[in-house]
């Protein structure tokens, strides 16, 4: 869309930020604490949030509704009734203490340029549909992507019996947020309905920044492997234990950590680990630890290299924990493969963001 386009509509570039950035400042309002933002999946906030932006969807020409799994959903018809869509949109759930631009800007932008094309009358050969998945995070049920899963068909319907930290299953939440857990099928789209799925999201690493370039074109989603790590050793006082007597389970995670990190930091291609969450029982200042769990989250480009190079971590860590007389504990809890993004699309993007005098990065 150019400039002397939208000044014909009385609209403009700023215009459309200033809306844009508005609606993200009200949606980050929507917490459970004005400490920090936090809009956690079927938590009253989160329907709250469901509301307001059903309301900014049909405020800009859309039909809309709340899917079975709680996705907000909007349609803009295209120049006639029925026609495939384009899918754009984002998530509305937050993980705690979150970045206000992390999933509204995309839904947010969606809805507003949805809303210029209305104000002009404008129709295209297809139709637009936006969406605001309404779990990404997997935060309250420890399950991400719930959301989008139900989208493609690929729900799981045993989640529904998971709990959260307060025994609330999510059967059960889904009713007090006013779906039917029975019905989770119907979200489901079928190949025929869509065309593409874009999403614009602001970058989550220093690469654009650091480039001093405000867009990039995605190529593709990483696949990630997540697992769960339990290192049992034994507890003991901190002043009677001597040091060769000791089987501390905190001491050999802090080195299977620090193995992760040399390991993914000499990789070259594109391999990144992330421990992000680490809990050492009994917890006391002087016992020596004699559980410790800890996260890992293994991420790469090409789905063969992240496997071998999580083969190949699980033998580092298993080494530790034998060497160290620990007993391991080690599940996978999530799996995704990579997913190239279309070549057709890529050019599109790229195509639109030269247009605007941006370098394509």
């Amino acid at each position: 869309m150019g400039e002397t386009e939208l000044a014909s509509s009385g609209t403009s570039h700023q215009a459309l930020g200033d809306e844009i950035v508005g609606r993200i400042n009200h949606l980050s309002a929507i917490s459970e604490t004005p400490a920090h933002l936090a809009r956690v999946f079927l938590s009253p906030e989160h329907r709250i949030a469901a509301d307001l932006i059903l309301a900014w969807m049909r405020e800009a020409g859309m039909a809309v509704h709340l899917d079975a799994i709680g996705n907000v959903c909007g349609r803009y018809e295209g120049d006639r009734p029925g026609l495939p869509c384009l899918m754009l949109g984002s998530h509305y759930d937050t993980v705690r203490d979150a970045g206000k631009w992390d999933g509204p800007l995309g839904l947010l932008t969606a809805i507003s340029c949805v809303a210029d094309l209305n104000r002009r009358g404008r129709r295209l050969p297809f139709a637009i549909e936006v969406i605001g998945f309404a779990d990404e995070e997997g935060v309250r049920f420890s399950s991400t992507l719930l959301g989008s899963r139900a989208v493609a068909g690929t729900f799981v319907e045993s989640a529904l019996n998971v709990r959260d930290h307060d025994g609330v299953s999510m059967r059960e939440a889904m009713v007090k947020f006013g779906l039917d857990p029975e019905h989770i099928g119907a979200a489901a789209r079928t190949r025929r309905e869509l065309l593409a799925y874009v999403e614009l999201h602001i970058e989550q690493g220093p690469v654009l920044e650091q480039n001093n370039i405000p867009v990039g074109v995605v190529t593709a989603i990483a696949g990630a492997t997540r697992l769960a790590a339990k290192l049992t050793g034994m507890a003991g006082h901190a002043g009677t234990v001597p040091m060769s007597l000791r089987r501390d389970a905190l001491a050999g995670a802090a080195e299977c950590i620090g193995t992760i990190e040399d390991f993914c930091r000499t990789d070259e291609a594109g391999l990144v680990g992330t421990v992000g969450y680490i809990d050492a029982k009994p917890g006391a200042t002087n016992v020596i630890p004699g559980v410790v769990s800890f996260t890992l989250d293994i991420r790469a480009p090409t789905d063969p290299h992240r496997k071998m190079a999580v083969a190949d971590i699980v033998r580092r860590i298993e080494s530790i924990a034998k060497r160290r007389g620990l007993a391991l504990q080690l599940d996978v809890t999530h799996e995704n493969r990579t997913v190239p993004c279309a070549l057709w699309l890529k050019a599109q993007v790229a195509e639109a963001v030269a247009a605007e005098g941006f370098s394509v990065f």
